[in-house]
């Protein structure tokens, strides 16, 4: 008989939660000032890194940048899955085999878009604690009425 804790979905929490452990513990470390100003030297070219990398400034800015890309890259990845899983539904005609695969990719799809807000949310959230303060790439201000 099998349990909950030999199952496949309780091995891929278990992934989930050391990745995330990890994560929080490498923001912990870097929280700590001195590692994070020590990685700049005063020799360093700033302005040339910051042309080098498309006008960040700082680590912590490039990081939140590329994974931002990488992370709306695959979101569409899913928008085109969407459409073609829609598209085989439609089209299947009552074969059941066509049907029941654009089931399994609308499912897939379904899944890897909440993965893929919650890894935003993670993201930002871990960025923006890992040095004191939220990022502030790609923020506006405004005023309360």
């Amino acid at each position: 008989m099998k349990t909950f804790f030999s199952s496949p979905l309780f091995r891929e929490f278990l992934i989930f939660a050391g990745i995330l452990g990890v994560a929080l513990t490498v923001s912990t470390m870097m929280a700590e000032p001195s590692l994070a100003t020590s990685m700049i030297d005063t020799s360093d070219n700033v302005g040339a890194v910051s042309a080098a990398t498309g006008g960040e400034g700082s680590l912590k800015d490039l990081v939140k940048t590329i994974l931002d890309y990488a992370l709306t890259f695959l979101g569409f990845v899913c928008v085109v899955m969407v459409i073609y899983g829609g598209i085989l539904y439609v089209t299947s005609a009552g074969n059941d085999d066509n049907a029941g695969k654009a089931k399994k990719i609308l499912l897939y799809c379904a899944i890897g878009i909440i993965l893929i807000l919650v890894s935003y949310a993670l993201v930002n959230t871990i960025l923006g604690a890992g040095l004191g303060g939220a990022s502030t790439s790609g923020t506006t201000t405004g005023t309360a009425i």
